[in-house]
């Protein structure tokens, strides 16, 4: 026995022969880790949101060997159906209690029959701060409870992340199934199942549960104030009066029978057509002008006036339009290049981080046509279509370069600039989620409850405050702007900005921009943490920040900061 095991140590003793053995060993088992979890990924219970054999087949196929095949496809993936079915329309068409007993059952609207799920649930469970739960509710495969878009992740399905982008799209409710699927919409058209049937937890976080067989967790999403009030694929833009020349303002119109809000919908959209304006039995297609701009918004009240094809909706009169904006993008701002010349006049766009510069970017660069640079580089944006990110700042070829320098060197080499400032106690939250998070991301409840916020406070908090005094003391025609100014009134803040920079201001192309304000870099409304992070401490040196840069503004006879950023 001795012999072998001598034999074993001196072949290991050999210096190659031992190195290319480990190496042999360590992939030997890498590659069977590697094949289990493959085993473990593709059956049992884990694959599919945990369902069993009857129960995957009553759900129309889904859990078969083809869609698990697929699944790395659907992961992450939103799918807009073709109809959403009957919809809630604006809110003044909804009553209270319609349509609820007298239609459970029959596959009607089921939204206020909530009450009787939520026996068991304690009060955290039902309102978190960003959502309401209302209760466990049968899905049909062939007739969904959520007409929506969905969201599968067989792996990463959490809650709030079904939450998040439900939100982010508008949608009223948000509910989960099979522990891993996701869908939205407008109007619940399900009657409640027991509690217990909503029993799988989500594959994202074991300690939430996330639907059941067949069965859907639904939340309602307490959307903020800029959250997109969506009707299937277009958005409600609300009541407007009738142009004074109609056919000049809208151009196309029909008169459709038994009309619906996507019937119009859909004629506009074979039009390509951004607006959708339904007049009674009329509907008119067009996109906005100064002679339609959507900007003197009309009580709800005036448009009352049901659609034949549609229980739940108005569809306007003769005298008020009910205004829709399709899926149809408005290519009127969508074209955009570098400067014809180069110019040697270097206008900075400047601003604290996280206090709205790359939507700031994103408006100029539709409003005037002309790509905007950057003092720096970030590859994500320049990915996302801001071209002039590889410039060198200064080339020349940009209409105005993003900064957040605010040294007195950096802030002389420019002519002139756009001072863009924001409530800092905003914009310190949104700079800690970009920092932790990237740019529409979120930090983790680690990072704000961990040691990292407090320290970036402390060190972020004054440089606020010296950004703007700096910009205030060395920039040469310095133009503030407000962020929340800008987020109020558009149209007038972004026209004002465009003839800072020395354009001719094209309305046509400004009412575009309104339609498509958003860009590809804004977070959702929903997420909101569930204490204020700020402690007294906090607030103190804060609040005397924002007196000092309102003093600041005001000694340069500028107005000074909105009212909101005050302490009460």
């Amino acid at each position: 026995m001795a012999k072998p095991l001598l034999r074993i140590q001196r072949y290991f003793c050999r210096k190659p022969i031992r190195f290319f053995s480990l190496i042999l060993l360590y992939l030997t088992a890498g590659s069977l880790v590697l094949l289990h979890s493959g085993f473990v990924g593709d059956s049992g219970p884990g694959a599919r949101g945990g369902r069993d054999p009857v129960v995957a087949s009553e759900a129309g196929g889904r859990a078969s060997s083809s869609d698990t095949r697929g699944l790395g496809i659907m992961n992450r993936v939103f799918k807009e159906t073709r109809r959403s079915g009957r919809r809630f329309g604006p809110r003044w068409m909804r009553k209270s209690g319609q349509g609820v007993h007298d239609t459970v059952g029959r596959g009607g609207d089921y939204t206020s029959s909530w009450n009787r799920a939520l026996k068991g649930r304690n009060a955290k469970d039902i309102d978190d701060g960003r959502a309401k739960y209302i209760g466990c509710y049968v899905d049909d495969t062939q007739k969904r409870a959520l007409r929506g878009v969905s969201f599968f992740d067989y792996k990463k399905m959490t809650v709030f992340r079904c939450q998040d982008n439900c939100a982010e799209r508008g949608y009223m409710y948000a509910g989960l199934e099979f522990g891993a699927e996701c869908f939205c919409g407008h109007k619940i058209q399900a009657p409640n199942a027991s509690e217990s049937e909503c029993n799988m937890e989500c594959k994202g976080e074991r300690s939430n549960i996330c639907g059941g067989a067949n069965r859907l967790s639904i939340y309602r999403l307490e959307l903020s104030q800029e959250s997109a009030r969506r009707y299937g694929s277009a958005i409600f833009k609300g009541c407007f009066h009738r142009p004074d020349n109609v056919t000049a303002a809208l151009p196309f119109s029909a008169v459709i029978r038994n009309m619906s809000v996507d019937k119009c919908v859909d004629m506009c959209t074979e039009r390509e057509k951004s607006l959708a304006a339904l007049a009674g039995e009329r509907c008119y297609c067009g996109f906005p002008t100064p002679l339609f701009s959507l900007h003197e918004l009309e009580d709800e009240d005036m448009c009352l006036h049901r659609c034949p094809g549609e229980e739940f909706e108005s569809c306007g009169n003769d005298k008020f339009f009910v205004v829709y904006q399709t899926q149809v993008q408005d290519n009127r701002c969508m074209d955009r290049h570098f400067l014809p010349a180069r110019t040697k006049q270097l206008v900075a766009l400047a601003s604290f981080p996280g206090a709205g510069n790359t939507w700031a970017r994103h408006l100029i660069e539709l409003a005037t046509g002309f790509y905007t640079g950057s003092y720096y580089f970030d590859g994500s944006l320049y990915n996302k279509g801001f071209k002039g990110e590889r410039d060198h700042w200064r080339s020349g070829r940009t209409i105005c370069i993003k900064t957040h320098e605010s040294g007195r060197k950096e802030i002389e080499a420019f002519d002139s600039s756009i001072l863009m400032i924001r409530n800092p106690y905003k914009a310190l939250m949104a700079e800690f989620n970009r920092k932790y998070g990237g740019h529409i991301g979120f930090a983790s409840q680690a990072h704000w409850k961990g040691k990292e916020w407090p320290e970036f406070v402390k060190n972020y908090a004054p440089w606020w405050a010296s950004h703007t005094l700096d910009w205030l003391t060395y920039g040469k025609n310095v133009h503030v702007v407000h962020f929340e100014d800008l987020k109020r009134d558009l149209f007038i803040k972004l026209k004002g900005m465009v003839q800072f920079l020395g354009l001719k201001v094209s309305e046509d192309r400004l009412l575009c921009v309104e339609g498509q304000k958003d860009g590809n870099f804004k977070r959702s409304g929903l997420r909101k943490l569930e204490y204020d992070p700020y402690t007294p401490d906090m607030r103190l040196n804060i609040d005397e920040l924002i007196r000092t840069v309102d003093a600041a503004l005001k000694k340069r006879n500028m107005s000074g900061v909105p009212a909101e950023y005050m302490p009460r």
